[in-house]
């Protein structure tokens, strides 16, 4: 091997400090920015709640045009599914799929029938499960 070929491979690749420093940027540019990107994954499972109890509220209008009458509190939302026992003029089902019926943070919407804000209630209680509560903690409804 020639003097000029043995320089040329000690040269190549990087060193250790060279690795450990470009490391270090890595690291420091991770701790500025995850926290904004989990801050924008809680608004986008806040906004999908929001979406979500829009599509069931409109399912359950949709079930109520069909069989002129809002589905049972003991039934809930599983009426959008499946066929409650005497409803003769069901037309569904309303949603694609069960999923539908579970909120971003995989607890079931809550049906209330009658409501208490409006004919009847669709809620998500948030990422606790618990009424009441802020961030992503908040309950999502009609």
């Amino acid at each position: 091997m020639s003097k000029k070929q043995r320089q040329i491979s000690r040269e190549a690749g990087f060193t250790l400090l060279e690795l450990l420093v470009v490391l270090g940027i890595i690291a420091l540019l991770a701790t500025l920015v995850a926290p904004q990107v989990l801050r924008y994954l809680s608004d986008a499972r806040v906004n999908t709640a929001s979406a979500q109890v829009r599509n069931l509220v409109a399912a359950v209008e949709l079930y109520y045009l069909d069989t002129g009458a809002y589905p049972a509190g003991d039934i809930g939302l599983d009426a959008l599914m499946t066929a409650p026992q005497g409803a003769t003029a069901w037309k569904g089902p309303y949603l694609k799929s069960k999923t539908g019926l579970v909120d971003p943070w995989g607890n079931a919407y809550q049906y209330k029938f009658p409501g208490s804000r409006a004919a009847f209630d669709v809620i998500s209680l948030g990422r606790d499960g618990k009424a009441g509560g802020t961030g992503e903690d908040v309950d999502i409804g009609n």
